[in-house]
């Protein structure tokens, strides 16, 4: 992931995260199909479906998305409140060295964000 998203810079990267319960095992990155990458993002809608067409037939269960603010801040946006569905997916921001990780729902940050402890393995 930080890889894309240096590569990306000053664009927006992004992409799907796969795993199983909480624990995140794999990710795959997405072309940014937004009208103004380099202020947000939008996943490939072929991308998605096909995670999602995968998971049905016993694949990695998508978890969440990935994107990079190369702006350098790690926080959820408003923009990415505006767009995120309080599913309890799990959304991870890079910006630069920085890693934030956040649990899409009701509460929180801009009333949609609540911080998720990221653990190394």
């Amino acid at each position: 992931m930080k890889k894309a998203s240096a590569a990306a810079a000053p664009r927006e990267a992004c992409g799907l995260l796969f795993g199983e319960g909480d624990r995140i095992t794999g990710f795959a990155e997405t072309v940014n199909v937004a009208d103004a990458p380099e202020r947000r993002f939008e996943i490939d809608p072929a991308a998605l479906f096909a995670a999602l067409k995968a998971e049905r037939a016993g694949g990695p269960a998508l978890l969440g998305y990935w994107h990079s603010h190369p702006s350098g801040d790690p926080m959820p946006s408003r923009t990415d409140a505006a767009m995120a569905a309080p599913d309890g997916k799990l959304w991870i921001i890079l910006a630069g060295d920085a890693v934030g990780c956040w649990r899409a729902g009701d509460h929180g940050r801009w009333d949609r964000f609540a911080p998720e402890r990221l653990l190394a393995e």
